[in-house]
């Protein structure tokens, strides 16, 4: 079992730069490493949309092409956590944010496939 808890979110204005955060807890911790960990987001109204993955290792990271070279994705097993990076921001990055966990699989864009997710952070850009 993993919980997963973001923060970070908030209100910016377009070109700012936000960080949000994923803590991961359960037993035993070092079970974080079996798990690719991603971020998805939805706006109201809107479905859900794939932002990225990383591998479980840290080492192949993956985003849509409307956020790269933007948002980087990173994680740090030693303390479960994983970051994403969000800079040079737009009104269209207004959403909700999730963060999720699956076993293995880090470039998957369907959030039916993962098996863990947080409770959701606030991301407000205007412009």
């Amino acid at each position: 079992q993993v919980q997963l808890v973001e923060s970070g979110g908030g209100s910016v204005q377009a070109g700012d730069s936000l960080s949000l955060s994923c803590e991961a807890s359960g037993r035993p911790p070092s079970t974080f490493t079996l798990y690719a960990m991603a971020w998805f987001r939805q706006a109201p109204g809107k479905e859900w949309e794939y932002v990225g993955a990383v591998s479980p290792s840290g080492g192949k990271v993956n985003y849509i092409d409307s956020v790269k070279g933007r948002f980087v994705l990173s994680r740090d097993n030693a303390k479960s956590t994983v970051t994403l990076q969000m800079s040079s921001l737009k009104p269209e990055d207004t959403a909700v944010y999730y963060c999720a966990a699956r076993i293995e699989t880090y470039n998957d864009d369907n959030h039916d496939n993962y098996d863990y997710w947080g409770q959701g952070t606030q991301v407000t850009v205007s412009s």
